[in-house]
């Protein structure tokens, strides 16, 4: 068997990007290019991405910003960049725990969550991973090196992973619970009809 030359490899790219182009709107080409968007992109690129003109681009980016989905950013040139919003990364995340847990079980892990981190500060003695960093790097600087207590990078991922874990649990309960009363204000008092 032959491996198929790099000439083939782009006849099937172009094949695959003609397809999502004939199969999609601008509109959701350019959401999902910005989608996978962290770092701030100008308009041209995501426009090259989402096989745009940079003109439907900037239209659609800056829709996506007045939905708070996309963030902008002015770059040293004074142009305008796109990336994803942090909120919008949140939310979804959100969602996703709220597809795949309970809440009472989300309650659950957010309570062992609170505690896990609640022993960090008490077997470290502060409030965070990075205060404990601080702490650390003091206790090098100012003792011999045989005197200090050598950082634990495992406890310190575990620590920041619980916490942003924690945040966004809090996230999913919060859309939940707020879910919760704009149903419950749909409804007329004996939650049978929707209320216009």
């Amino acid at each position: 068997m032959t491996d198929p030359a790099p000439e083939e490899f782009s006849n099937v790219n172009e094949a695959v990007g003609e397809d999502w182009e004939a199969e999609t709107t601008p509109y959701e080409r350019v959401r999902e290019v910005i989608t996978r968007t962290y770092t701030p992109l100008s308009a041209d690129t995501v426009a090259g991405d989402a096989r745009t003109s940079p003109k439907t681009a900037r239209k659609h980016l800056n829709a996506l910003a007045d939905e708070g989905f996309v963030a902008t950013d002015t770059g040293e040139s004074g142009g305008r960049y796109y990336r994803r919003s942090p909120e919008s990364l949140v939310v979804e995340q959100a969602a996703d725990i709220l597809a795949g847990v309970s809440t009472d079980e989300l309650r659950g892990r957010v309570s062992e969550m609170r505690e896990r981190i609640s022993d960090f500060q008490a077997d470290y003695g502060v409030e965070s991973p990075e205060e404990l960093v601080i702490d650390r790097t003091n206790q090098a600087l100012s003792q011999t090196a045989a005197d200090h207590e050598e950082l634990d990078a495992d406890a310190i991922r575990e620590w920041q992973t619980t916490r942003r874990n924690l945040a966004f649990a809090n996230a999913a309960l919060s859309i939940a619970n707020a879910e919760r009363f704009v149903d419950g204000e749909s409804r007329s008092p004996d939650e049978s009809v929707p209320v216009q």
